[in-house]
């Protein structure tokens, strides 16, 4: 078990962050149960990119001194898999908004969906969602779009490495009202798989969505080796 001398000269946790939660709040709560445990008065704790809260997955969190390294483990490079949702679009291109637009699916094809991958393989140009929390003019783009203003919003410059549709589920076959396609993806930092969501809608003549994400990996670490929240606290020492 690792000691009040360990978290203050420095960890790095990996956490698997659950639905609903915001980074912020995994962090803060980590935090917490830190200094509850130990009889902390100031800890520093920080996370190396954030994960959405309608995403789960890999939270690399870290403690003490380590939080120095933040900056390199946020530069590394992410993989992710979750699901998009061919036939509808949302303003936030996931589902924290509802569906606003409707398009047909009856001329998709498998070969039409694998013949439109290798366009977002490489450095590709990417516009981020305009519910995300990148700045402008002093506001967060969300900020915007809740008060329902326009703003415009620059492209920038992402790569993507890997990208494949590992299933296409439908209810019957390749020409239902909707489809969900199964995906995995590696790519850089700033990278929006919400957007990537989007773009390929519009590459196969239809809309999309992102219906659900979760980050398997960051650099070398993976999901399969982080604990769960309760299941962190439950290893920190008792003070009962």
């Amino acid at each position: 078990m690792k000691t009040k001398e360990d978290y203050l000269s420095g960890q790095v946790l990996l956490i698997d962050k659950p639905l609903t939660w915001t980074s912020f709040q995994a962090v803060n709560k980590l935090r917490w149960e830190i200094r509850h445990a130990f009889d902390i008065k100031k800890i520093k704790v920080g996370h190396a990119g954030t994960l959405d809260p309608l995403a789960t997955g890999l939270l690399v969190i870290c403690t003490g001194k380590m939080t120095k390294q933040i900056n390199i483990f946020q530069g590394q490079e992410k993989e992710y898999t979750g699901t998009f949702v061919l036939g509808g679009t949302t303003p936030s291109f996931d589902l924290e908004t509802e569906v606003n637009e409707t398009f047909p699916t009856d001329h998709i094809t498998e070969e039409l969906i694998q013949n439109a991958i290798p366009q977002f393989i490489g450095q590709i140009d990417q516009f981020p969602p305009v519910f995300s929390a990148i700045k402008k003019d002093g506001k967060r783009l969300y900020e915007f779009a809740r008060a329902g203003e326009e703003v415009e919003i620059k492209s920038r410059q992402v790569e993507i490495t890997e990208f494949e549709i590992t299933q296409i589920n439908t209810s019957t076959a390749l020409n239902t009202s909707s489809l969900e396609l199964h995906f995995r993806v590696v790519c850089s930092k700033g990278t929006y798989i919400r957007s990537l969501a989007n773009d390929f809608g519009k590459a196969l003549n239809s809309g999309a969505h992102l219906s659900s994400l979760r980050r398997t990996r960051i650099g070398d670490f993976k999901v399969d080796d982080a604990l769960t929240p309760e299941d962190f606290i439950a290893n920190l020492p008792s003070k009962d």
